[in-house]
């Protein structure tokens, strides 16, 4: 082999290490989510069918938990986008179950008192806060607003808290912003779903989600309608909240399940 031939040869490996090396830190820089899943009335598997199918369709890999004790700052540092779908309950005397309560007759054991208390400490609370607050993106969903009754700083980041919701029956929702980035190309759909009711803190520019009772029944003393969604920076991070979300089937109606990806995409800066 002539100088002239190895100097190419040498050159090509070269080049070929330095792509090598720059493949590896895009590797690296590649956003990852955590999502903290499951409760009592919402069993973990069905979400993470649910979200598996909007990550891997967007592209980003995500981690799962149900160790709501385990949330904390050192967790969070690992990852560049938080999404939780659960309540602010645990049962430590037990329950039979979310859809078991007529077997509570005839059994041949008491049944545990089913008193809920809250899991989320205000500690974990401020965990979030901070960690949306420089530049994490946070995904709050469907029912849970619910923590937000029982943490202070995790209100304050994630922007509302739960009122209630009658049982599944069908509603519409409305894109109350058309031209937020999460939104545009969003029309408004029906879904039979859990209409959650929720009290929104923020500025009203901000949200982008209305619900409605098209047949007009109210629930309780709220009314047909609620704040549904809503989407706004917060710190050098991003919020938002989507309260759609009971079944697989509320949660892949076409027009949701791409507003989902929109939010993950918004969430992460890359719309």
């Amino acid at each position: 082999m002539n100088s002239l031939s190895r100097r190419r040869l040498l050159r090509g490996a070269a080049g070929a290490g330095l792509l090598g090396h720059a493949a590896a830190q895009t590797a690296q820089k590649r956003p990852r989510a955590l999502a903290l899943i499951g409760d009592r009335y919402h069993n973990p598997d069905y979400i993470r069918v649910s979200l598996d199918r909007v990550f891997r369709e967007v592209g980003i890999p995500i981690d799962y938990t149900i160790l709501y004790d385990q949330l904390s700052r050192d967790l969070l540092k690992n990852y560049d986008l938080f999404l939780c779908l659960r309540d602010g309950m645990i049962w430590p005397n037990g329950y039979l179950g979310p859809d078991a309560y007529h077997y509570a007759q005839g059994l041949e054991n008491d049944v545990p008192e089913t008193k809920p208390e809250s899991w989320i400490t205000e500690e974990q609370g401020a965990a979030v806060k901070e960690f949306v607050m420089a530049g994490g993106g946070f995904y709050s969903l469907h029912n849970n607003s619910h923590v937000s009754l029982s943490s202070k700083n995790y209100r304050e980041v994630m922007g509302g808290a739960y009122i209630g919701h009658p049982e599944l029956r069908p509603f519409q929702v409305r894109v109350a912003n058309k031209e937020h980035p999460i939104t545009q190309g969003i029309q408004d759909f029906m879904v039979n779903d859990e209409q959650h009711f929720v009290a929104y803190d923020k500025d009203p520019k901000h949200v982008i989600l209305e619900s409605e009772n098209l047949d007009g029944l109210e629930f309780e003393n709220h009314g047909r309608k609620s704040v549904a969604g809503w989407a706004y920076p917060y710190g050098k991070g991003r919020v938002v909240f989507t309260a759609v979300g009971h079944t697989n089937h509320a949660m892949w109606v076409p027009a949701y399940f791409e507003l989902q990806k929109r939010a993950v995409k918004w969430l992460l800066k890359q719309i």
